[in-house]
């Protein structure tokens, strides 16, 4: 059985912390405890939410995520390995077809149906 973790607290050590707590605090006071743990969390995170927003961190958390899409973007267009590998094929089908034909022409001269060479090539007499 899969539980979600709490703030990468798997549910064994959820259950240590609580006995432990259960132990410190005693089983009177804590639920006490653990409203006044709570609460303190709540304002915690409305005054990290308040600074955000008067600082201005908001916006500037918004052009940054901005600016990254737009140089992912950048980086996906200026990719050039999709082009490069089509090159490649096309450089070895022209391979492929010209060793081919050059096959076919050495098979030809070799069996003599290749053309003739002229009676004066060879010789330098003219």
């Amino acid at each position: 059985m899969e539980v979600r973790s709490l703030f990468n607290i798997g549910f064994s050590e959820l259950i240590v912390i609580l006995l432990v707590a259960f132990l410190v605090v005693g089983p009177k006071d804590l639920p006490k405890v653990a409203r006044a743990l709570a609460r303190g969390v709540k304002r915690l995170r409305s005054l990290v939410e308040e600074v955000k927003r008067e600082s201005g961190m908001d916006e500037v958390e918004g052009e940054l995520k901005q600016v990254t899409r737009e140089v992912q973007n950048a980086v996906r267009q200026a990719d050039i390995r999709s082009e490069l590998r089509d090159a490649g094929r096309t450089l070895e089908r022209e391979v492929r077809d010209v060793t081919r034909q050059a096959d076919a022409q050495v098979r030809q001269a070799a069996l003599g149906d290749g053309p003739k060479p002229s009676p004066n090539a060879g010789s330098g007499d003219k």
